[in-house]
């Protein structure tokens, strides 16, 4: 690897290592020097490697800096209270810095406690996942404010809010009380969930689909099932639904980075190894009495892993949209509810549901209606289309509902 992709690989997959290490040494509250720390580390891998070649080994060249930064600061700031001034005030005494450990067992360890200590409920959603992004993922402000389509001082402003009511709150790196551990988890889930629906499709960007985003949310979650308290039956469930969607990836954009549309995917470019992995995690999930509505949505996604209409497919999608529904009712899963409503019963049945919801200036309920009223009514179907064009938001719907209308018109010459 060249020396201007292995520096930016680094940083990406060694920095959030770095920050989470100091900040559970250091504490959140100096979450600050802990960034500082890792990014001087990686200035200096900057102006050194280019004049005295890469190292043997890049990744422990980094470790060893960042530990000797990490131990000058702690000399020379002497600011630390609480743990921190105590274990400082005990390796003084015998003249030695505080070590910082950065082996593999406690950087995923001070990963995972990071992870909770950022998906605090104390600070919004959104905040979460931009922290996580810069702390977790080793985001640079710039991917992060593309992420979220706003700028850079936005960005900073957001995270400096969320570091100042962690601060607050005074928030621990640490793993929560057992007790503790069930109702923070579905924080952190949550979070994750967003993360990765924010990659898989996002109304503030005009990606069709960020890779990156979906494959650290992928990450993290992982991390959660490496532990023996958070290998819980529904953490098992959200991987296997990021398995089954992360699985279609080649085949959801054309060329020129346009959506494809599920009906018009090539199967054979789905990546079929996920697949039995989302699989063998949904097993996993089956465990314990509660189902979450990660369960049923894996449950759906799984059945679009099966391309062809077989026998009781739509059926079964129907009825884990109902329990979906009736646990946590979301206008979105109501409209896809409807759509297999359409497959399962057929589109008179789906129109007289999808007519019930009415949802307010929503471009995928006009989109959906567009379709169940083509060949029943194709005015009402285009009327519908264009009231779904007026209303979309990125220039990937935007070209998916001109397609639609492009294929309609079509089918009304040909009539």
């Amino acid at each position: 690897m060249q020396q201007q992709d292995l520096i930016p690989g680094l940083f990406r997959t060694e920095f959030q290592k770095i920050v989470a290490v100091l900040c559970r040494s250091f504490g959140m509250e100096n979450m600050e020097a802990a960034e500082d720390i890792a990014g001087e580390t990686f200035l200096a891998a900057m102006e050194t490697w280019p004049y005295k070649g890469i190292p043997e080994n890049p990744a422990a060249w980094l470790y060893t800096v960042a530990k000797n930064k990490a131990r000058n600061y702690l000399r020379r700031r002497q600011l630390f209270t609480g743990k921190i001034a105590s274990r400082l005030q005990q390796a003084e005494q015998i003249n030695e810095p505080a070590e910082i450990d950065l082996s593999a067992r406690n950087i995923t360890d001070s990963q995972l406690q990071m992870l909770f200590a950022i998906c605090h409920p104390a600070i919004a959603a959104e905040a979460q996942i931009a922290l996580s992004l810069r702390i977790l993922c080793g985001f640079g402000i710039e991917e992060i404010a593309d992420a979220f389509l706003t700028n850079k001082e936005t960005i900073n402003k957001r995270l400096q809010r969320a570091k100042e009511k962690l601060r607050a709150e005074k928030v621990a790196v640490e793993f929560p009380a057992e007790k503790e551990i069930d109702q923070r988890l579905a924080t952190v889930l949550t979070t994750l969930y967003l993360l990765f629906n924010e990659g898989y499709y996002s109304e503030s960007h005009e990606a069709v689909l960020r890779p990156d985003l979906c494959l650290e949310a992928m990450r993290l979650t992982y991390l959660l099932l490496e532990n023996k308290s958070t290998n819980q039956p529904a953490v098992n469930a959200l991987l296997a639904l990021m398995c089954f969607h992360a699985s279609r990836f080649p085949a959801r954009k054309n060329k020129t980075a346009g959506m494809i549309l599920y009906d018009d995917q090539d199967e054979a470019l789905w990546n079929y190894e996920l697949v039995a992995r989302g699989a063998y995690y949904l097993r996993q999930a089956s465990t314990g009495a509660v189902i979450s509505k990660y369960h049923l949505e894996a449950g759906i996604a799984y059945w679009h892993t099966i391309k062809a209409d077989t026998a009781g497919k739509w059926e079964a999608i129907l009825q884990l949209y109902n329990q979906l529904l009736q646990m946590e009712y979301s206008p979105i899963a109501a409209l896809n509810r409807t759509f297999a409503l359409s497959k399962a019963n057929g589109k008179t049945a789906a129109i007289a549901e999808a007519e019930k919801l009415q949802p307010t200036g929503n471009q995928y309920y006009y989109t959906l209606l567009g379709e169940l009223y083509s060949g029943i009514n194709n005015d009402k179907a285009m009327e519908h289309l264009q009231k779904a064009l007026s209303f979309a938001r990125t220039a990937a719907d935007r070209q998916t509902i001109s397609r639609k209308m492009d294929g309609l018109a079509h089918q009304t010459d040909i009539e």
